[in-house]
Order: structure tokens, then sequence, then C-alpha cells
């Protein structure tokens, strides 16, 4: 299946890229042109994932097939009901996000691609891992956000690709990492140009 080979290879690419260490993190995808969709597996590394680590969902949270899903599977579940436009769902801890977030920072987005790609950050309170209250929050933001960071957890972006979800998250860490540096320089402010922002969005 395409997909899962996509979410394998942004598996890869998210530990080296350390968005994500050992079984931290999920992914998933719509199977195209049904109502079900695939989910990493419980306890699977991102690195090492095979198409065996994939479970099978449908829309109304029944498992259909494959292993175990991930503890986040309603995470993903909710964010694909809320969001018919949404084609894969990438969730991962990167560092310096969740962070800037835990120390009350706004992240900022300082590039053309940080504004094209991430638009805007939203944030939801600690809730527990796997839980009804986390995937509800998350996806309630999700309704004005394609990028959520889950206070001392992580984060998740949405795309209507899995190439569009995960440079979504890559571009939200860097803005991240930017940010970081931006407030080591005592620079409390800057950031893409606002004017330039409409500009690009409203094209």
């Amino acid at each position: 299946m395409v997909i899962v080979d996509q979410l394998i290879s942004i598996g890869r690419s998210a530990v080296g890229s350390g968005l994500v260490i050992a079984s931290g993190g999920n992914l998933s995808a719509r199977v195209p042109d049904t109502d079900h969709f695939v989910v990493t597996a419980a306890g699977t590394w991102l690195d090492a994932l095979t198409p065996a680590d994939f479970a099978l969902l449908d829309l109304d949270g029944n498992h259909l097939g494959g292993p175990p899903p991930s503890s986040e599977w309603k995470l993903h579940h909710r964010a694909y009901r809320h969001r018919p436009d949404i084609n894969a769902v990438v969730h991962v801890h990167p560092q310096h996000a969740v962070l800037l977030d835990a120390l009350g920072h706004q992240i900022r987005l300082l590039t053309l691609d940080h504004a094209f790609y991430v638009r805007a950050v939203a944030t939801t309170p600690y809730r527990p891992n796997g839980s009804d209250a986390l995937a509800d929050e998350a996806t309630a933001h999700l309704t004005d956000h394609d990028c959520v960071i889950m206070s001392h957890h992580g984060c998740t972006t949405v795309g209507p690709t899995t190439e569009m979800a995960y440079r979504r998250a890559l571009n939200l860490e860097e803005a991240a990492i930017a940010t970081y540096r931006s407030l080591t320089l005592g620079d409390h402010t800057t950031t893409f140009p606002p004017d330039a922002f409409q500009d690009l969005h409203h094209s």
C-alpha cells in the first residue's frame, strides 16, 4: 500500500531529524476511497516500521485488522472525522517546540516556510496520553489550525497528504529552534512581517 510506504519513510526521517525517539510518536493516513485509516501499532519504533506494524481502523473507531493500534489512535480518529479535508496525521515529540511551550514562550514564525506551512500554532493543556480529553481538545483546535502542541507531550500536524503533514511538523520544530535562538540573543518580538503574512495567505 502506497500510503504505508510513505509513512514508513516519514518514520525513518522523523527519528533521523530528532523529532522523536524510541517508541514515541505515531503516524496515520486515510486509505484512499474508503472510510478507513491506517495508524502505527502500539509500541512501534518509527525508524523500524514495516507494513506489518500498521493497524486498520474505520471512522467509527472499529479495529478492522492488523496489530493493536497506538494508544493515541483516538487523536487520529477524531482528526479524520473532524476534518474531511485531511488525509494524514503526524504526531511526534519535537524537543524545542515542547520546551518553549512548557516555559510559556510562543513559537514565532520567522521565515517564509514557517509562515506558509505552519501558519499558526495552537496549544492544549497537558492531558494524559491516549485519553479522550487529549484527543478531543487537540481536535477542537484543528478547526482553525494545522499544527497543535499538546503541552508537556508533543505536537500533531495534519495535511491533505502525508508529505504536507510531515513538512508542517518539520517547519514547526524549525520555527521553535529559530525562536529559541532569538530568545538567547535577547529578541522577544521579531516575526515574519505581518503584511507579508496576510498577502501570502490571501493572495
